[in-house]
């Protein structure tokens, strides 16, 4: 049987693709390889992929229906989806917000309505995001809290297809999982995330900003983590039981809220130079501070993180050195 990924070219996505090839998987990977950021990341994370007899490459853009219907049309046996295409980033959301509709609404629509059709069907794990917590204060963020506040377009999109995804769970009976990711960081990882941004400043002698006079906190989740809290939810599908929707929502998260100074520091002593900051204020639809509870992913999926950014953070930017030739 195969495993339909989407965002196979993005950071998370290029990881899980490499964790199933690994476990014996075949893995049919989707991206429209959009220029967000430098597509010649996506392409280089491709090809760490695309000599394994078991991986299929298609660039497609999942909210073009007949495109995505023809991309797995000779793809008899996909009985699991694993969703990650998405248009992230809060801030980009604000100028671009025609990108979160068509890929993060209309993608999402394309996939569930894809999962509904497939005869041999058995599990979606698709990706929502911290985001949806908004400006809740209470930490930290449970999935047991409310998240009818969203304060950026990017979150309001994630919400949305976790509602999408409860509803058709509900009427079809389709086991669906939604993973809050937090903060994902690591080696291929994306340009526009502060782990990239500071080390590409630092060694490059340019100034970083840290938004808020950088009282701000995140809880940062080293890839590794994600990738297995990913393929425990696509190994255990959702139940209908004691009257509820095969559909649930986990935080995978690292459950430790880290200063962003802190980050800074972790790279600086990693590059052997002192950063040049500049302070700028919070941004709009910008949060002081997340932080995962991870108790029900703990129970539910036996996830646990083990990577700190002591030991993260080092091994991020020996990759950006090796990556650019540093």
């Amino acid at each position: 049987m195969t495993v339909l990924l989407t965002g196979a070219a993005g950071f998370i996505g290029s990881h899980v693709a490499a964790a199933l090839l690994q476990r014996g998987e075949r893995v049919l990977g989707l991206d429209d390889l959009n220029d967000y950021y430098d597509v010649s990341l996506k392409r280089a994370r491709l090809r760490l992929l695309t000599g394994h007899g078991n991986f299929v490459f298609r660039q497609v853009d999942i909210a073009d229906r007949a495109a995505l219907a023809a991309a797995v049309a000779d793809e008899p046996g996909i009985d699991r989806v694993v969703h990650l295409a998405a248009q992230a980033g809060v801030r980009y959301s604000l100028t671009h917000p025609e990108a979160y509709i068509r890929a993060n609404l209309d993608g999402h629509f394309s996939v569930v309505e894809l999962c509904r059709n497939l005869k041999t069907f058995r599990n979606l794990v698709y990706a929502s995001s911290s985001s949806v917590y908004g400006g809740n204060t209470k930490l930290p963020f449970s999935v047991e809290d409310a998240v009818d506040a969203p304060i950026s377009l990017y979150a309001a999109t994630k919400k949305a297809d976790e509602l999408m995804s409860h509803c058709y769970a509900h009427l079809y009976g389709l086991p669906m999982t939604g993973l809050r990711y937090f903060t994902v960081y690591g080696p291929w990882g994306r340009p526009d995330m502060a782990a990239f941004l500071f080390t590409r400043a630092i060694l490059a002698g340019e100034p970083i900003t840290l938004f808020n006079a950088g009282d701000m906190k995140r809880d940062f989740t080293f890839i590794d983590d994600a990738v297995r809290g990913t393929l425990a939810a696509l190994d255990r599908p959702a139940k209908a039981e004691a009257g509820r929707a095969p559909h649930r929502v986990y935080n995978i998260g690292n459950h430790r809220s880290e200063h962003l100074t802190r980050l800074v520091a972790l790279i600086e002593a990693e590059v052997g130079r002192k950063a040049v900051v500049r302070h700028a204020p919070m941004q709009p639809g910008d949060v002081k501070e997340t932080f995962a509870d991870i108790e029900i992913s703990r129970r539910d999926l036996g996830f646990e993180p083990s990577t700190t950014i002591d030991e993260g953070v080092p091994r991020f930017v020996a990759w950006y050195r090796e990556y650019h030739k540093l």
